[in-house]
């Protein structure tokens, strides 16, 4: 019974492909929480979550990206390909990403995120090329609609974030989900993609795919509000980083999927 459980809500989803279901996005929500709470009590006393941690941690979103382009291009076999599917592509990159941290602040202390940077960058070249030199671009017209959608919508965000006392990090962070939302739109409408996570799929079901688009608008444009009251600097900045890790790496896995059409 258990093993039957078990199999059901979590293997078959990754064996199969078949997306999300309530049981493990539960079960994943709850360890994502414990494990971001563990890695805020470590870091928190190690650095400061600003701009330059933001941009040095870019990098490796992407690089995680790339990678799991790479698994659904058919390019990693089972079992090897289930490491880099999510969410264990997460723990994939934390592995390679965390250590190379704490390498920087160890050798660079005051400009660890510049080293930080450099060596997420190679990553992310790395595997970016290796899927252009090994796949053909068929829809290159992905990645201008969703950035020029995303950057519109971003826009009106940014006429109401001075209202609402939003700053630049939470501008990034409202572009990220936009850019997600903008792809995820272009690509169920247009080339025939599906969705994987429970919510968005019944609000896609029932609505139709632009439904993502406001609502992610309303939710964002809510959270951050709510969030610029919370007065720990460090912990709303650090908040700011989950939610762009949330954003931006599925956006850019769906962009890039999408480009080389797999």
């Amino acid at each position: 019974m258990i093993w039957d459980f078990i199999k059901k809500y979590y293997i078959d989803s990754i064996v199969y492909k078949t997306g999300y279901n309530p049981v493990n996005t539960l079960t994943w929500a709850v360890i994502l929480v414990v494990a971001v709470y563990t890695l805020y009590k470590y870091l928190s006393k190690r650095l400061s979550f600003d701009e330059r941690f933001f941009i040095s941690i870019t990098p490796y979103i992407l690089f995680g990206s790339f990678l799991r382009v790479v698994e659904d291009a058919g390019f990693l076999k089972p079992p090897v390909s289930y490491f880099f599917m999510s969410p264990f592509i997460y723990v994939v990159i934390f592995a390679l990403a965390f250590p190379t941290l704490l390498i920087s602040l160890k050798i660079w202390r005051n400009m660890y995120w510049l080293y930080y940077f450099i060596v997420g960058s190679s990553l992310a070249v790395t595997a970016l090329t290796f899927l252009l030199i090994n796949l053909n671009v068929v829809h290159w017209e992905v990645l201008p609609i969703s950035l020029f959608l995303a950057a519109f919508l971003t826009f009106i965000f940014y006429l109401l974030s001075k209202l609402l006392k939003i700053d630049k990090l939470g501008l990034s962070v409202f572009f990220a989900h936009m850019l997600d939302a903008s792809a995820t739109f272009y690509g169920i409408t247009y080339l025939g993609y599906w969705e994987l996570h429970v919510i968005p799929r019944i609000l896609i079901h029932n609505f139709g795919s632009w439904i993502l688009i406001p609502t992610k608008f309303a939710v964002f444009t809510i959270i951050l509000y709510i969030l610029e009251k919370e007065e720990n600097l460090q912990l709303r900045n650090y908040i700011k980083f989950v939610l762009l890790v949330l954003g931006l790496a599925p956006a850019v896995r769906d962009i890039t999927r999408m480009i080389f059409y797999v």
